[in-house]
């Protein structure tokens, strides 16, 4: 069955092939040269094809004879419809129904080996019986990477027995529909969840989705919908990496009502929030290791319920080491509604980064936070000042130092530096009162700043102040 070309008989495949044909990988010996590639052992050689797109992968079965059943090998399959769409081959049902019965039929010559990987995007609507089939073939292959890209217009479910797969250690599943979960749901060695644009139905059947996982280490929830939920906690003990992104946002600021989520994770070492919180986020249990990437848009509709739910939000993080932080986050922490105690001391966190431009309304807020920052060591400003903003000399000028520019901050890192006087003035005052610090590291935008006689004039620029550290070097990057 493996290596007869019987298998590959019958009109309907030879168009197929034909078809495959076209994108065919070819190996060329020009010039009498020997044919290294055909020379490398099988295994390299299917190391090398797991990484194509299957129908290229096909396509090598014409090169030679050694080459006519070597793809079946593979154990990597990956099946994209894209390709319908951008070729003027066929009319478009012949496409579905080449692409349909290349699928089926590259499952059924692999019906006695194991697959390592599949990925499988394409359209539901005219296909639903066939891709349930395909799902359910695959995983009889003890399938351990799935990855599924299904666009969906009518109501459809995965096949069960995805949802009690024994060999599954990665599923990634993008599908623009309500999440239908069946009653048994187990996950016993899943280590990587990926659910993107997916619709929860309810409370029960996605906490037992979250439940079924006892070993997973990475979840992922990109654009998916919380609105049929009210509450749904995240427990697993040996979860590494959480990633919640809620953006875009389409809706009106009604749906910020949301659901509550509660997430206990003892060993989480990164965690990523991204979105408007239209749901209530209550961390508990964090580790000090646990490096944190936070971006919250205001809605200024929202602005004080926003304001509540970041400061919670926070309040969760008040043991982390290390934080990534968007200026409108830390503007959403200080709303002039909300009172003025409400953020812990973050004694551990000893690095921080603001991932965007700093505004000249998000500097106060910023003043406010550092005063919670008292052992922070490192400081990056990793997009700047806005460049349409100008500073006067008072608008960096603190009433109470912060401790940390005082006794523990000792690199500061500025980068899209474009050397304006608003930068110069801005990293001057930062100079005068940061007593410990050691390095100030300089990325710069513009290539004139490559120039060893412009840079020389801004650092004594920003050398010449009053106060701050005398041992502090100064170096472009």
């Amino acid at each position: 069955m493996w290596g007869s070309s019987k298998a590959l008989n019958g009109s309907r495949w030879d168009t197929i092939k034909n078809f495959r044909q076209q994108n065919a990988l070819e190996v060329h010996n020009t010039g009498g040269g020997e044919d290294k590639i055909s020379n490398l052992p099988d295994s390299i050689l299917l190391h090398i094809l797991s990484y194509l797109p299957t129908r290229d992968v096909v396509g090598t079965c014409i090169l030679s004879t050694r080459w006519k059943t070597l793809w079946i090998c593979v154990d990597s399959i990956d099946f994209d419809d894209s390709y319908l769409y951008s070729s003027a081959v066929f009319g478009y049902p012949m496409k579905v129904t080449c692409f349909m019965d290349f699928v089926h039929r590259v499952l059924q010559l692999r019906e006695e080996s194991n697959l390592k990987k599949f990925r499988l995007s394409c359209r539901v609507c005219f296909s639903a019986l066939h891709v349930s089939s395909w799902l359910s073939a695959v995983i009889r292959h003890n399938i351990q990477d799935l990855d599924l890209c299904l666009f969906v217009e009518e109501p459809f479910m995965l096949p069960q027995c995805v949802f009690s797969s024994k060999t599954l250690t990665s599923l990634k599943l993008e599908m623009n529909c309500v999440l239908e979960l069946p009653t048994s749901t187990f996950f016993p060695f899943l280590k990587i969840l990926h659910l993107c644009l997916v619709t929860f139905r309810d409370d029960s059947s996605t906490q037992r989705l979250f439940s079924s996982c006892p070993m997973l280490s990475e979840l992922a929830i990109l654009d998916c919908e919380w609105m049929n939920l009210k509450q749904v906690a995240i427990s697993i003990s040996s979860l590494k990496s959480l990633i919640i992104d809620d953006l875009p946002f389409f809706g009106s600021t009604d749906d910020l009502n949301g659901c509550e989520i509660e997430i206990d994770a003892s060993n989480l070492g990164f965690l990523k929030y991204s979105g408007y919180l239209s749901n209530e986020i209550c961390l508990y249990n964090l580790s000090p290791s646990v490096n944190a990437s936070i971006h919250i848009p205001i809605l200024y509709e929202k602005r004080n319920q926003i304001a509540f739910r970041a400061v919670k939000l926070f309040r969760g993080l008040h043991k982390i080491s290390a934080a990534k932080i968007s200026s409108r986050a830390i503007e959403s922490l200080f709303i002039a509604d909300i009172e003025k105690d409400r953020l812990p001391i973050f004694c551990n966190l000893t690095h921080l980064e603001l991932s965007m431009e700093l505004e000249k309304h998000t500097i106060g807020p910023l003043k406010e936070l550092l005063q919670c920052l008292p052992k922070l060591q490192s400081l990056h400003f990793s997009e700047g000042l806005d460049p349409c903003m100008h500073l006067c000399e008072d608008d960096w000028n603190l009433r109470f130092v912060p401790p940390c520019f005082l006794s523990s901050l000792k690199t500061l890192k500025y980068s899209n530096f474009h050397g304006n006087v608003s930068e110069i003035s801005f990293l001057r005052n930062l100079l005068e009162i940061a007593k410990v610090l050691e390095k100030l590291n300089i990325v710069c935008s513009k290539r004139p700043f490559g120039d060893p006689k412009k840079q020389k004039e801004v650092k004594d620029q920003l050398q010449g102040r009053n106060g701050g550290s005398a041992s502090c070097a100064i170096k472009f990057m």
